[in-house]
């Protein structure tokens, strides 16, 4: 298993477990861990820390030993509010830290939640902390007014929506860049195009660990979601192989520069995850 090192020392896994939406969470997460999974992501939204929680006192491994990871609840308005869902959460996980911990949107607050995220830091409380879904320039913003800069970008990052420049902005300025929907929901589309399927079959992989691998070689960290025994075991074995600058290439042409779930940068988008909760 890859790990990256943020800013701030603390080395991360390079690729790790997604929980939103994957059932039976206090089985899968024993079994990931059996598999090698040391990174486990989850969020106060997904309404499944306590299960996540769960899963990981089942497993037989030390908690030193693992990465997890959870964001502050939507509109959780503010410090002190922050405070409070970041409480919460610790209360639900059952644990007495968080190795990372970010904003889930860029709404709202921020300046308020950031402060309170800077607390936590500074108290022990949590070994790093960052943002998800922010822009470059919502990155820019966020770092010339606070203590302490984002670590780590969460952000959509898919075959069909490559996110570039901002990985290239997250990079340039030590911020790390991470995957979420590595397979953009479409895996069933990706595993039919020509491209990708000819660079699986060149490597004897599947498509999904071609794309697993494509992001691990842009210095991003990625987070797949699977509650199926095969894939867990199938999405870590990418490290066993590379992928040449022309395969590297011929995926980057597959880029919409879309988002197919939501545009952060729209008033509909903003509108709507405004009003989360």
């Amino acid at each position: 298993m890859n790990a990256i090192t943020l800013t701030n020392g603390v080395t991360m896994p390079q690729i790790g477990l997604g929980t939103m939406q994957v059932d039976n969470l206090t089985q899968v997460i024993p079994q990931a861990i059996d598999l090698g999974y040391r990174l486990i992501d989850t969020a106060a939204n997904y309404d499944n820390e306590e299960e996540v929680g769960a899963g990981i006192r089942d497993s037989n491994i030390n908690r030193n030993k693992l990465f997890i990871t959870s964001k502050v609840k939507i509109q959780s308005n503010g410090y002190e509010g922050t405070i409070k869902a970041f409480n919460q959460t610790l209360q639900k996980l059952q644990l007495d830290y968080l190795d990372l911990y970010l904003i889930h949107q860029p709404y709202g607050d921020i300046s308020g939640e950031w402060r309170a995220l800077e607390k936590l830091y500074t108290d022990g409380k949590v070994r790093a902390i960052g943002v998800s879904n922010f822009a470059p320039f919502q990155l820019m913003d966020l770092t010339v007014h606070s203590q302490i800069k984002p670590m780590l970008n969460q952000i959509e990052m898919h075959p069909f929506f490559q996110e570039i420049k901002e990985t290239e902005y997250c990079l340039e300025n030590a911020i790390q860049p991470e995957s979420w929907a590595p397979f953009g929901e479409k895996l069933k589309e990706l595993n039919n195009l020509p491209t990708l399927k000819n660079i699986a079959t060149n490597h004897h992989k599947t498509v999904a660990q071609v794309i697993l691998r494509w992001l691990i070689q842009r210095n991003v960290i990625v987070i797949p979601r699977s509650g199926n025994t095969d894939h867990l075991k199938n999405n870590i074995e990418v490290f066993n192989f590379v992928l040449t600058s022309q395969e590297m290439d011929s995926i980057k042409q597959l880029d919409t520069n879309h988002s197919i779930f939501i545009d952060h940068l729209t008033a509909e988008g903003a509108e709507f995850l405004s009003k989360v909760n």
